[in-house]
């Protein structure tokens, strides 16, 4: 019997010519395709791939029962996602017992930050999984601003904005570069604990890095508000020939 596979497919930062040649061949020859979105709204992947899936590609739209609109510190919030994730594994498995490839759709790079983590964990084990490398969000951003990340032996330090204020402190405090991911509506925090690291004139705002609308902006200048797909910028300043 013929059995099919889910395959996790990096899209990049945004842009289709960023991706790598054998996530466009998947993309584009792929006759089903998975990918996560807001309810009532496109979705980023999906616009990000616009005119390149077959005109005769089946969609399964992947709708979230919840983004921002409880805390995810509210034991609620674990059980909506955790019951979404199982509903999907059981739905893209059966697919694949029928003998068909699913191309689950992954802004950036699957296995960094991504949803599509929870299905693989959750997958491994029943069906057979491939996974396709992307080029992050956060390389896209420092790349955006014409400048290196890091020099040297500059350690580098990923957080998110969604970790306790005192925290974020601590970390903006003690590294050389930084990348500060999933800012939203944590911005007012995060400008707090960067303050309070005494990085206010290092620290940079990019918004949509890689793709339409993309803005760099200064930390001191942005706005309270911003979008979920921005990421703040410390370049590190270390050893160099």
């Amino acid at each position: 019997m013929t059995v099919g596979r889910i395959i996790g497919v990096g899209l990049g930062p945004g842009a289709q010519d960023l991706m790598s040649v054998r996530a466009d061949r998947l993309i584009r020859a792929a006759r089903h395709v998975a990918y996560f979105r807001k309810a009532g709204k496109p979705g980023q992947a999906r616009r990000i791939v616009e005119g390149m899936l077959h005109p005769q590609a089946v969609e399964y739209p992947m709708e979230y029962p919840v983004t921002t609109e409880i805390s995810v510190a509210n034991p609620r919030y674990n059980a909506l996602l955790s019951g979404f994730y199982a509903d999907w594994t059981g739905r893209l498995a059966a697919l694949v017992g029928l003998g068909r490839d699913v191309v689950v759709l992954c802004e950036g790079d699957p296995f960094f930050y991504g949803s599509f983590m929870h299905l693989h964990a959750r997958l491994c084990g029943q069906v057979p999984v491939e996974v396709v490398p992307g080029i992050t969000g956060m390389s896209g951003a420092w790349t955006a601003t014409g400048q290196p990340i890091t020099w040297g032996d500059d350690v580098l330090t990923v957080a998110m904005a969604t970790l306790p204020e005192e925290e974020l402190t601590r970390r903006i405090r003690d590294t050389d570069a930084l990348v500060v991911m999933k800012i939203g509506r944590n911005l007012p925090k995060l400008r707090r604990a960067v303050h309070a690291a005494g990085r206010d004139d290092q620290a940079w705002l990019v918004e949509h890095a890689q793709m339409p609308g993309q803005r760099l902006t200064p930390l001191a200048e942005a706005d309270s508000v911003t979008p979920y797909f921005s990421i703040l910028l410390i370049h590190g300043q270390g050893r160099r020939p």
